[in-house]
C-alpha cells in the first residue's frame, strides 16, 4: 500500500497507463511543463516527453477535435479540460462527434478519448470554476460517464477510463485533490462500472458520486450519534448506472437520499429518483429525497457553503423520510 492523495493517485495511474501502452497521450492546457492547474499531471512530460505530454493553446472545442482526430489514427487521448465550466466550448465536439463515431460508423469506428473534467466547488472560486455538468454528459448516449471520489478509486478508474474502447467522461472533485488514502498500485482492475456500498447501513440509503460522497460519510457519521443507520452508496459510474446495486440497497433499507452538488432540478438525482420508485415502489416507505444546488448560477465564494450540500441539509432530509 502505498499513501498517495486523490491528484497524486490520477498521476499514478496515467503514468502506469503510459508506460503500458506507447500510444497513450496527455494533451490540455498547461498540462506539459506546468503540470496542470492543478498539479495532476506533474512530472509526465519530463519523463515521457513533448510528444505524449502537449500543451496545447488556450481552445477547448479545439483540444477534443485534436483528440478525435489523433484515436482515429489509432492513438488513446487523455485530454484534461482545465475546469468543468471550460468544457462548454468542446460540447459540440464531444455531443456531435465523439459521442456518435461508433454508431455513425456502424461499430467500425471507436474512439477511446478520455475527458478529465475537475468537477464540483469548494475551494473559493467563481462560477466557470465551479461547475458540476454531469447531468449534460449521461444524457448523452454514446458516452460513458464515470466520478471519482477517493484516491484508491482514482488510481484504478482511470486506468480502466484509458484501456475503455469507449469515450469516457472522467469527473474529479476537485475539492478532494489533497485528500490522502491507502492506494494499492498492484491492484487488479475491478468491474469498472459498479457501485460500492463505502458505509454500510439499515435505516436509509444515500447516494452520492465525486465530491459529495465525502460528505455523505461525515453526515452518516453524525446521524450514528443519534442512532440512524444511513447506507452510504457511491455510484462511481453515472452512465452506465449500476441500477441493480442501487436497488438493492434501496430495497433493504426502504428510504433513500440522493446527493449532489449539481442543482435539483432537471440534476441526476431526477433520474436516480424516477428509476428506483419504478423499481421499488413497494419497498419505499417515503418518497425519494434529493439534496443538491439551487437553481442558481454558482455563487461568489464567500457564499459558496450555503449552496454546497452539507451535512445539515443532508440530515434534514434522513429526518424527512421518516416523517411519512
Amino acid at each position: 500500500m502505498t499513501t498517495l492523495t486523490l491528484g497524486r493517485a490520477l498521476n499514478e495511474g496515467m503514468r502506469r497507463a503510459m508506460e503500458e501502452d506507447p500510444k497513450v497521450l496527455v494533451m490540455g492546457e498547461d498540462v506539459g511543463r506546468l503540470g496542470g492547474v492543478f498539479r495532476v499531471t506533474d512530472g509526465l512530460q519530463k519523463d515521457f516527453g513533448e510528444e505524449r505530454v502537449i500543451d496545447t493553446p488556450l481552445a477547448e472545442s479545439g483540444i477534443v477535435g485534436t483528440a478525435i482526430g489523433l484515436a482515429l489514427r489509432g492513438y488513446r487521448p487523455v485530454v484534461e479540460i482545465q475546469f468543468d465550466g471550460f468544457v462548454f466550448p468542446a460540447t459540440d465536439q464531444i455531443v456531435t462527434q465523439l459521442a456518435k463515431m461508433h454508431m455513425r460508423s456502424l461499430g467500425t469506428v471507436g474512439l477511446p478519448v478520455v475527458v478529465r473534467i475537475p468537477c464540483g466547488g469548494g475551494i473559493g472560486a467563481v462560477e466557470h470554476h465551479s461547475e458540476s455538468p454531469e447531468a449534460y454528459f449521461a444524457h448523452t448516449a454514446g458516452l460513458r460517464v464515470v466520478a471519482c471520489s477517493n484516491a484508491a478509486d482514482a488510481y484504478t478508474m482511470i486506468r480502466q477510463a484509458i484501456a475503455s474502447p469507449d469515450p469516457v467522461i472522467f469527473f474529479e472533485p476537485k475539492r478532494r485533490y489533497w485528500d490522502k488514502a491507502d492506494v494499492d498500485l498492484d491492484a487488479p482492475l475491478p468491474d469498472p462500472h459498479a457501485a460500492k456500498v463505502v458505509q454500510p447501513g439499515t435505516d436509509v440509503t444515500v447516494l452520492a458520486y465525486g465530491p459529495s460522497v465525502k460528505t455523505c460519510l461525515e453526515a452518516a457519521s453524525a446521524a450514528a450519534e443519534e442512532g440512524r443507520s444511513l447506507e452510504v452508496v457511491d455510484l462511481r459510474s453515472l452512465n452506465p448506472l449500476d441500477i441493480d446495486a442501487i436497488t438493492a440497497s434501496v430495497r433493504r433499507t426502504g428510504r433513500c437520499v440522493v446527493v449532489h452538488e449539481a442543482p435539483v432540478f432537471g440534476g441526476f438525482g431526477a433520474e436516480l429518483a424516477a428509476r428506483i420508485t419504478e423499481r421499488c415502489f413497494y419497498s419505499l416507505e417515503a418518497p425519494v429525497l434529493r439534496v443538491g444546488g439551487y437553481s442558481t448560477p454558482y455563487p461568489p465564494s464567500r457564499i459558496e457553503d450555503h449552496y454546497l450540500p452539507d451535512l445539515d441539509r443532508i440530515l434534514d432530509a434522513v429526518d424527512r423520510t421518516f416523517g411519512w
